[in-house]
């Protein structure tokens, strides 16, 4: 079970430094064209949006890797899985159905880290 939520862990972290990241360092004119939902938010939500994701990550892999009151890992997938609640949230209004399967994996993914964090 250890090494499942290390894999999990691992991979939900890299995906969501790099989708969080990209949010907080570029513009929301430079999202637009690969991310057409950020025109319902205002430049800063964006950015939290992202540093939101980028702070998930960080709370995943953490606590994991230190060993530093790990309890926090499955607290920080619970973080991301109300994040991806509300990405599906937003592509469902917009009708943004094509968006929906990697939104549904991430919050599978999230999910697991939190169940198996839980239980490790």
């Amino acid at each position: 079970m250890t090494l499942a939520l290390w894999i999990t862990a691992v991979l939900l972290t890299l995906v969501y430094i790099m989708a969080g990241g990209i949010k907080v360092v570029r513009s929301k004119a430079q999202l637009q064209p690969m991310m057409p939902w950020v025109e319902d938010f205002t430049e800063p939500q964006v950015t939290l949006i992202g540093a939101l994701g980028l702070l998930g990550a960080l709370g995943v892999i953490l606590p994991l890797a230190t060993g530093i009151a790990p309890v926090f890992t499955p607290i920080a997938a619970i973080g991301l899985v109300l994040l991806q609640i509300g990405a599906i949230r937003v592509h469902v209004r917009r009708g943004e159905r094509s968006s929906l399967g990697v939104n549904v994996f991430l919050l599978a993914l999230a999910a697991a880290v939190a169940i198996l964090g839980f239980l490790a």
